[in-house]
């Protein structure tokens, strides 16, 4: 059996949108499992009942966002919770999200400058940051031209699929 690269990122993003909780495939050359953890519901205020004793209905509840949990053996530093810039509260700004699992860089190589800072006019498809999967450095485009208003990941951090990386102000 043998599965490339596009094949596995399909298949994450495949397993992300099912209640499949843990996938294993075994073959001779190799072993994959994936799980996922479980999710956690927001606590909900109980519903008030109306002077006609029918129950009213709750609000939808909403999941948090799922934690990457580190593989055995595999040292992740702490995470850094300061956020390199102060969000826009106005309006949602475009995020440039995490097309897969892995890790991020904000540079090419450890003694380069990074591809963006906070303030830089970016243009689309300009290369914006690295994630690293299966020892793949994959360049990750901006979808969007405007400025980096945020930067919301640290360098080196691990990152979760469909995670957000940037805010971009759009022109």
């Amino acid at each position: 059996m043998s599965i490339d690269f596009n094949e596995l990122r399909e298949l994450l993003a495949a397993i992300a949108q099912t209640d499949i909780a843990e996938l294993t495939l075994k073959s001779a050359d190799f072993e994959l499992t994936v799980r996922k953890a479980p999710r956690f519901i927001a606590p909900v205020d109980p519903p008030a009942l109306s002077t006609s004793d029918s129950p009213s209905v709750a609000p939808p509840t909403q999941a948090a966002s799922i934690p990457v949990l580190p593989s055995p053996g595999i040292e992740v530093p702490p995470r850094a919770v300061a956020p390199v810039a102060a969000p826009n509260s106005d309006r949602k700004l475009p995020e440039v999200a995490s097309p897969m699992v892995g890790t991020f860089y904000r540079s090419p190589a450890p003694d380069e400058p990074p591809f963006v800072e906070v303030g830089d006019r970016i243009r689309t498809g300009q290369t914006v940051c690295i994630i690293e999967a299966m020892k793949l450095m994959n360049e990750i485009e901006a979808e969007v031209s405007g400025i980096v208003m945020e930067i919301l990941v640290q360098n080196g951090e691990p990152v979760e699929y469909g995670q957000p990386l940037m805010r971009i102000n759009p022109e």
